[in-house]
């Protein structure tokens, strides 16, 4: 099977990346492409010190196949690809999701991680609540890079 997915308690192991390049290894893989998400300390102009994630692992694992068969549709079904995300709470700086791409040639394990990050963020069902330094927290939604203008200035 060229595709790995999982949802993980972040309470009891953390997310490690190099699990997943191994994966996407293949003898014909002159490429691996990474992505890391990681909980950040400002969000939206609030500080941030946590992040609980909330995941029901059947229905994401699911989503997460369906766009992970959807990528090697577009890049090669020779396309490795890996995908683990966490479930539980998170201080800032810990990884809440991983995300590795192995293929032939760079430009499609670009792509594909590229994708598989995005189509997650539209369509799959993870739930975050922000914890802030004031004491409050919020259920906030995951956002496609297109429609979030936080890339566009910095706090």
């Amino acid at each position: 099977m060229n595709i790995h997915v999982e949802v993980r308690d972040v309470t009891q192991q953390n997310l490690d990346p190099v699990e997943a390049l191994h994966f996407v290894e293949a003898p014909g893989h002159g490429a691996g492409a990474l992505f890391l998400g990681a909980v950040r300390n400002r969000n939206q102009g609030r500080d941030v010190d946590g992040v609980s994630y909330d995941v029901f692992a059947p229905l994401a694992e699911q989503s997460f196949r369906e766009i992970c068969a959807e990528a090697q549709d577009k890049w090669g079904d020779g396309l490795r690809l890996f995908v683990i995300h966490g479930k539980g709470r998170l201080d800032v700086g810990g990884l809440s999701i991983v995300i590795a791409a192995g293929s032939p040639h760079r430009d499609e394990a670009f792509k594909a991680c590229r994708y598989v990050i995005e189509e997650i963020k539209e369509r799959s069902p993870v739930w975050k609540q922000e914890h802030y330094t004031d004491g409050d927290s919020e259920w906030v939604q995951g956002h496609a890079l297109c429609q979030h203008g936080d890339h566009a200035h910095h706090d």
